[in-house]
């Protein structure tokens, strides 16, 4: 599985988040000093978790406010009820580096 940047580390501030342009679309977010990935989009509605709030260790949708634990992509809160996919991140010098599967 290929490695690709992200951001470097100063990009995001805590409780900030940007969006890969990746097959499914891949959110970086920013909480306590680390950094975590997982699929993008809500699994309720076609909402970007890129754009919603983030509190602590927690994202929550924008749209209905289903929230999901940014460690594991577990559900928290409803309406979701499906986790989320989470990859794995590492830092490479400044450089904030996501493990994305190979699409094939």
């Amino acid at each position: 599985m290929p490695w690709i940047r992200a951001c470097s580390v100063d990009e995001l501030d805590d409780g900030d988040a940007l969006q890969l342009p990746t097959v499914p679309p891949v959110a970086v977010f920013r909480a306590d000093g680390e950094f975590f990935a997982l699929n993008d989009t809500c699994t309720h509605g076609q909402s970007s978790l890129a754009d919603g709030y983030v509190d602590g260790d927690r994202v929550e949708c924008a749209w209905h406010f289903a929230t999901f634990d940014l460690r594991t992509g577990a559900v928290l809160s409803p309406p979701a009820t499906k986790p989320l996919c989470t990859y794995q991140v590492k830092l490479d010098g400044d450089e904030v580096l996501v493990e994305i599967p190979d699409p094939r």
